[in-house]
């Protein structure tokens, strides 16, 4: 997953299928054979909503309660582009969230390392 923050916002899709009860979520998907998980976040925030990133560090790893799947947090720069639902059938919106916006897209919270990389900003 990429943690893309850009002038005090954060990144966050609208998922197109909806995953348990995940509608909104950070931009991320499946880590590809011979791929670091700071590769997969810079492909596929290009692939979900077109901007460029640069992967700086990763935050943390867990596996998700709701899906059992393992995922990294990575935190990413913008490069470039403008962010927008790029892959219509993986994503339908996107939004740029404020701190204080966060907690209507995640009602639950975020990862706490997650959570703590955006209090340190």
């Amino acid at each position: 997953m990429s943690v893309v923050v850009d002038h005090g916002r954060l990144l966050l899709i609208c998922r197109a299928a909806p995953e348990a009860d995940l509608v909104w979520a950070l931009p991320g998907g499946t880590v590809e054979p011979g791929e670091t998980a700071e590769q997969a976040a810079v492909r596929e925030t290009l692939e979900e909503t077109g901007l460029g990133v640069e992967a700086v560090r990763l935050l943390g790893e867990r596996v998700h309660p709701d899906t059992g799947r393992l995922i990294a947090y990575v935190a990413c720069t913008v490069r470039g582009g403008r962010a927008r639902a790029a892959s219509s059938r993986e994503v339908s919106a996107i939004a740029w969230a404020a701190p204080g916006e966060i907690h209507r897209y995640v009602p639950r919270g975020l990862f706490p390392p997650v959570q703590a990389y955006l209090d340190g900003r």
